[in-house]
């Protein structure tokens, strides 16, 4: 069986849309694209590096096209990119324009890859596909950088698909521009108790 890990960028207050640049995804009105870019400093960029090593990548369509007319043009800032699978949650997208582009058309699609043997699946950005991922226990790791502002409106990483899970925290580290950098593992149920007992 394959992990789903999820790799987000969020803030405080769990906003995802758009940490990359203005022109990201602006769709609801959305008016701070690229708000991580102030906070990206040497010790942020050594860790994406380590998490930017080739696997295969699971996307929702939208995150799909923005990746598709960049990273083929750009490999040197994500080295084996282009040479992974790129498994593309969509009804209807035809032609990837991507070498190594498979469509997957359903929640079966998805749950059959999971079930597949190979290496772990990446999701990037891909905001409503994670939803779907969260909802139906799909996600084995959680890999968030959470930084150190709240945005009040946009996509959120915990939207409507998020249901009670436990984690476990695996690794963890905190930049010197305050970006806390945590790898977190799927640990079953949600206990509950009585603190102090």
């Amino acid at each position: 069986m394959r992990k789903i890990i999820v790799l987000s960028f969020i803030t405080l207050d769990g906003v995802m849309q758009a940490p990359g640049g203005p022109e990201e995804d602006t769709s609801g009105g959305f008016k701070y694209g690229g708000w991580s870019a102030p906070y990206f400093d040497e010790a942020a960029g050594k860790a994406m590096a380590k998490q930017m090593k080739p696997a295969d990548l699971l996307l929702g369509r939208k995150t799909f096209e923005i990746f598709a007319g960049y990273w083929p043009k750009h490999e040197n800032g994500w080295p084996g990119i282009n040479d992974v699978t790129k498994y593309v949650v969509s009804g209807t997208m035809k032609k990837p324009g991507w070498k190594n582009s498979v469509f997957l058309r359903s929640l079966a699609d998805i749950k059959k890859l999971k079930n597949s043997k190979g290496p772990g699946i990446q999701v990037h950005g891909s905001g409503e596909l994670i939803q779907t991922l969260l909802k139906n226990d799909l996600v084995d790791e959680l890999w968030l950088k959470i930084f150190p502002l709240t945005l009040g409106k946009g996509k959120k990483l915990f939207g409507k698909g998020a249901i009670p899970a436990a984690f476990t925290l695996t690794e963890s580290t905190v930049t010197p521009s305050g970006v806390i950098i945590a790898n977190y593992r799927r640990a079953g149920k949600v206990r509950t108790g009585t603190v102090g007992d």
